[in-house]
């Protein structure tokens, strides 16, 4: 195919009416300016009146920049965390819906520019014999985007995905918290389960004891009958341990995705195990760290662009078709010299009648936006409510934990002095057995405490965006 000078400069003039309209492409935009609504919370979190400082260490930096490996210090829960960051479906399958976000912003953006094909059409007309071959290139109908109509829908699916990718970010926190919370439960129960076979050891000696002292006459079938039990009890106390901590491994187990390796290193007990204090920070600081905020904000920005889109709908919408390359009547001469040809077929169509089509979409995108402020004002609303809650708990169980320690330090105490007293006939069995019933109660009580301490400092970090170090903003990469 051969063009002298002549005719392409020719061609460029009768071209250069759609270049311009590809360049006036989007320049109207209809979408309400996006304004950042205000943050329905107090200027500060709640304070705890009457609270002394824990003791604890403070962590150096906020929780959103201190990495799980650095908050966490046991060596087996760090290797749980990583493996279930590897192997949890829950998170595997957040990531997949990036990717399928990703690819659904690619399709719209696609929208945007003209989609170019290689085209090879015959026609043949039933009046008379009259052939006509055309190869070349073909540009489908293209809209131009006059009104920002394409271009609003391309900035929603963007937001959209980026709302995905928060959402993911969103559900690695979780899942360490998770992780981390299933682990210290673990281990509270395993306490639980060992202080319960000591406690039933104990009680079947003091069972032996009375079995011998009713034989003999000293003691009562009375006696008799209660360090029974207090045998069975401990007995169906211990069943309920073991069960407990079946599940714990069975949660975890779900948690990694994966049997649990027998090759786990060491880890700590829970009367070992401490995490630092948390610095709160400021309400504010909540939009940037936390994920769950931010995609509510990409889900508002989604849903402002919309508007915009369908405003457009109201205006003309012009959309350009147009070919270009080779014709002739004779196939033979479809690529010899002087048988190029263009064809230029713009469109434009301007709604009258639909009925109210048109302000019902408006309308259903406006509400679309409000209802997206409402849960956005949620969002920041819940996290308030969550770190609020979380700071309460750092600045309380300590003391609760310390005071419940007391407790059971003083009702062993209670118990010797009892065993003593009745071991010297001072004391009434029942007097042995009640000190035996408030001691077990409260080591029970003292390990919850401890328990409940340790997962409100996880959840804590969780709520304060710890868990999740962005290495990069996500929007650069998407544009």
């Amino acid at each position: 195919m051969n063009m002298s000078f002549d005719t392409m400069t020719l061609q460029a003039k009768r071209l250069t009416p759609l270049v311009l309209a590809l360049a006036m492409a989007g320049c109207v935009n209809l979408a309400p300016k996006y304004e950042r609504p205000a943050a329905p919370v107090a200027g500060a979190f709640p304070t705890v009146e009457g609270t002394v400082s824990s003791g604890n260490p403070v962590a150096p930096d906020a929780p959103v920049n201190t990495s799980w490996q650095r908050f966490f210090a046991d060596a087996r829960l760090q290797q749980l965390i990583s493996l279930s960051l590897a192997n949890n479906r829950d998170l595997r399958v957040a990531i997949l819906n990036i990717e399928q976000a990703r690819a659904a912003y690619q399709i719209q953006r696609a929208d945007r520019f003209p989609q170019i094909n290689a085209a090879v059409t015959a026609n043949r007309s039933r009046a008379g014999v009259n052939n006509v071959y055309q190869a070349g290139l073909a540009v489908s109908a293209f809209e131009l985007d006059l009104f920002g109509r394409v271009r609003n829908l391309t900035e929603s699916a963007l937001a959209q995905y980026l709302a995905t990718e928060e959402a993911r970010k969103s559900t690695q926190i979780s899942l360490v918290a998770q992780v981390a919370n299933t682990y210290l439960t673990f281990l509270a129960d395993e306490e639980l389960l060992s202080l319960t076979q000591q406690t039933l050891k104990t009680r079947e000696e003091s069972l032996r004891l009375s079995q011998l002292r009713f034989e003999n006459g000293v003691s009562s079938k009375l006696d008799l009958d209660q360090a029974v039990s207090l045998v069975e009890q401990a007995r169906t106390t211990l069943a309920q341990a073991q069960r407990q901590r079946a599940q714990d491994i069975n949660l975890l187990t779900l948690l990694v995705g994966q049997p649990l390796p027998d090759n786990l290193p060491p880890g700590l007990t829970l009367a070992n195990t401490n995490l630092p204090d948390l610095p709160a920070g400021l309400p504010s600081d909540l939009l940037a760290s936390r994920p769950d905020i931010r995609s509510a904000e990409q889900q508002l920005i989604a849903a402002n662009a919309n508007i915009g889109a369908a405003r457009a709908n109201y205006f003309p919408n012009i959309s350009l078709t147009g070919t270009a390359g080779s014709a002739s009547t004779q196939l033979s001469g479809l690529f010899k010299g002087g048988s190029f040809g263009w064809t230029f077929a713009p469109q434009a169509i301007l709604p009258l009648f639909d009925f109210g089509a048109r302000r019902a979409g408006v309308e259903s995108a406006q509400a679309g936006r409000d209802i997206a402020v409402a849960q956005y004002e949620r969002s920041i609303q819940t996290a308030f409510r969550e770190v609020a809650d979380a700071l309460a708990g750092q600045a309380t169980f300590s003391e609760q934990l310390r005071a419940q320690q007391a407790v059971a330090q003083a009702e062993a105490d209670r118990f010797n002095l009892s065993d003593l007293r009745y071991r010297s006939g001072t004391a009434s069995y029942l007097d042995l057995l009640d000190a035996q019933r408030s001691l077990f109660t409260a080591q029970q009580q003292a390990i919850e405490a401890n328990l409940a301490r340790l997962q409100n400092q996880v959840t804590l970090y969780r709520v304060l965006g710890g868990g999740w170090t962005d290495p990069a903003p996500a929007a650069t990469a998407a544009r």
